[in-house]
Parts: C-alpha cells; structure tokens; sequence
C-alpha cells in the first residue's frame, strides 16, 4: 500500500476575495464590545407574526436606526493622502450571505441601502433574493465575483485606494457596518475581522429572550464608551421602534 499524500487546490473566486477582506481587515485596530439583551417581548411578538422576517432584517434595521443618532457609526478611517475621518449621510449595511458558488460554500456579500428608512418587509425580501436569486441575476455578486477574478496586483491597490482615499466610494463599495451572524446554525462570532468602521455580530438567543449583541469597531474612530452607549440605544430601538412594526406584522412604515 503507497503513501498516502494530499492534493493541492488553487484558491476559488470567493477565496480570493475573503483573502482580500482580512488583508484589509489586518490593519484595523478592531475591539468588540458586547451587551446582553433581553428580546423576550420581540420573539413572543415575531413568533405571532402572520409572516415572520428574520432576525437579521430586524437587527440590520435597528442598527441603522442607531447609526441615524450616533454619526460616529457612520464615520470612517481614511489615510491618504493624510488621516482624516469621513461621515456618511445615511448608512450601508453590508451583510455576508453564505452561497453555493461552483460547487463550493461561498460568502458573498449583500448591501442594503438605507435600512433605517425600508420596513422590514422591504429589508427581508431583499434579503431572501440575495439568498436566493440566481447569482448571474445579482449585479452585486457578478461585480465581486469579476473582481475576484483580477490578478491580486490589480485587486490590491484597487481596494486599498477605495478604502482609503475618496469617503463616498468606500461606503458604495464597502459600506458603513457590516453584518455577520450564524447564531442560526447554533454558534456565534466572538471578534470578526472587518475592514469596515463597525460590524454587528449576536448569539444565539436562549429560551428567556436573551441574548449577546456584540459591536466590533475600529479604535481610530471612535472608543469603547461610545460603542456600550450606542448598544445602549440599539435595545431601546429595539424595543420602542422595531417592535410595534414586528407587532404589525413588519409591514409597518418607512421612515
């Protein structure tokens, strides 16, 4: 019987572009800070719901909401050609989507514009296409995936002048915040690596309705008191904006 030897595997599209994020991801002085909320009211309220959105959607426009009263949430670090921070009018949620992709588990990543002012019906369906929707037919995911197929001395230098040089750019290719759960497959991300200002991670909600909410944001923009308030302020929108709409049936008005 030979020895037994493995096999080497080129790097896929979609490595290539998770290779690129946690380039980018490497120079932010990240921290998390986390709050444990009690979502006991918002679960009894989805779980009568005649549709129920998911909690990603509830999440992702909650945390806009915040970002709408907290401008340091919609700020960003840029470095060229001299440090200065960039304030975004209105936020960009960047939410990673897990897809099959030739065969192979793939993230993408889908943008939602302007979640604070969509109702949750809106943002939920959104989603569902990007989870679903053939990828040819999402311009998003074509673009990334026709990046990904650049050589890395090209893809390098692009990202790093879109992320450091021109504000309203890094926010149309990037976004503002990042959002990134699979409390849903029972486990939950404790320090995700982000090139962006601030990204929303949370757990696994228990049979009491609580639950960790973590943000992870970039020191050089803002530091860790402002981050406990804005989570702070991420429950009560929670509870006094996102719930009524739930209790409606998540087909509450835009703002």
């Amino acid at each position: 019987m030979g020895k037994k030897v493995g096999r080497t595997l080129p790097l896929s599209i979609p490595r290539r572009l998770i290779g690129d994020l946690l380039h980018f991801a490497r120079q932010v002085p990240s921290v998390p800070v986390q709050r444990i909320m009690n979502l006991s009211d918002l679960v009894e309220a989805r779980a009568r719901a005649a549709r129920r959105v998911s909690w990603c959607a509830i999440f992702t426009k909650a945390f806009a909401r915040t970002a709408a009263q907290t401008p340091e949430l919609r700020r960003s670090y840029l470095s060229f050609p001299w440090a200065r921070l960039y304030e975004h009018p209105f936020s960009i949620a960047s939410v990673a989507v897990e897809r099959i992709y030739q065969g192979e588990n793939a993230v993408l990543f889908a943008h939602l514009t302007c979640p604070e002012s969509k109702t949750l019906f809106t943002l939920d369906e959104r989603l569902r296409q990007y989870k679903t929707d053939p990828i040819e037919s999402l311009v998003l995911f074509r673009r990334a995936l026709a990046i990904g197929r650049l050589p890395s001395f090209v893809r390098r230098p692009g990202w790093w002048y879109a992320l450091n040089a021109y504000g309203p750019w890094r926010a149309a290719v990037a976004g503002t915040f990042g959002v990134s759960v699979y409390s849903g497959l029972g486990a939950e991300s404790l320090h995700p690596l982000s090139p962006l200002t601030c990204a929303l991670h949370y757990g696994v909600i228990q049979g009491d309705g609580s639950l960790p909410v973590r943000i992870t944001y970039d020191h050089r923009v803002m530091d860790g008191a402002t981050i406990a308030r804005a989570l702070s302020l991420l429950e009560d929108v929670l509870h006094q904006d996102v719930l009524p709409e739930i209790r409606e049936g998540g087909a509450g008005r835009a703002a």
